[in-house]
């Protein structure tokens, strides 16, 4: 019988710690996920409760991309011995007369790269816009016009709309896996 060769224990990698600025699951899964497919490392992720010093629901490319900034210098100032911060802030923006949702994703870490990526951005009805714009977040929008509770630590809007074929952990990990390439490819950045 053939057993697979032993590992010795110096060769194994350290465990690195990676904060999110942020105590949603999705959030954090989504970058747990993305972390784990990139590096032959061991991450622990973690989520920390951090200001984004931002709207509760962003306008815009810039507020948005604030806000996912914002969340992981936070999340630095708060845990400075971590190897990886990430903020991720979800937005909304005017289109001519439609509103469209995405979300911006950053990543920091200790020698002050940055990696940053943006989701796709898709067109939210009517329904949901105009509650957005009498002052209500996307989620809660969300939650009103379909009928759910907590939709935005779930699913979200991008679930609800096409009935789960893009799931909202999916649709973030892709943009944590984009914003992670200067840190795959150091030498490029």
């Amino acid at each position: 019988m053939a057993f697979p060769k032993r590992r010795n224990y110096q060769e194994q990698k350290k465990q690195r710690l990676v904060i999110v600025g942020s105590k949603n699951p999705v959030k954090i899964k989504s970058t747990e996920n993305a972390f784990q497919s990139l590096f032959e490392d061991y991450f622990l992720v973690e989520g920390l409760n951090v200001n984004s010093s931002v709207n509760d629901q962003p306008h815009g490319e810039v507020e948005t991309y604030t806000g996912a900034y914002n969340r992981a210098f936070e999340a630095k100032k708060a845990f400075p011995e971590a190897d990886f911060w990430v903020g991720i802030e979800g937005g909304v923006d005017e289109v001519g007369e439609q509103m469209v949702a995405f979300a911006w994703m950053v990543i920091l870490d200790p020698s002050g790269q940055i990696g940053k990526a943006k989701t796709a951005t898709f067109f939210l009805p009517e329904a949901i816009s105009s509650l957005i714009r009498k002052g209500m977040e996307l989620g809660e929008a969300d939650d009103r016009v379909f009928q759910r509770t907590n939709s935005k630590q779930g699913n979200g809007a991008v679930g609800i709309l096409t009935n789960g074929v893009v799931n909202r952990l999916e649709y973030y990990q892709q943009a944590v896996t984009l914003a992670l390439i200067p840190f795959v490819h150091k030498k490029l950045y």
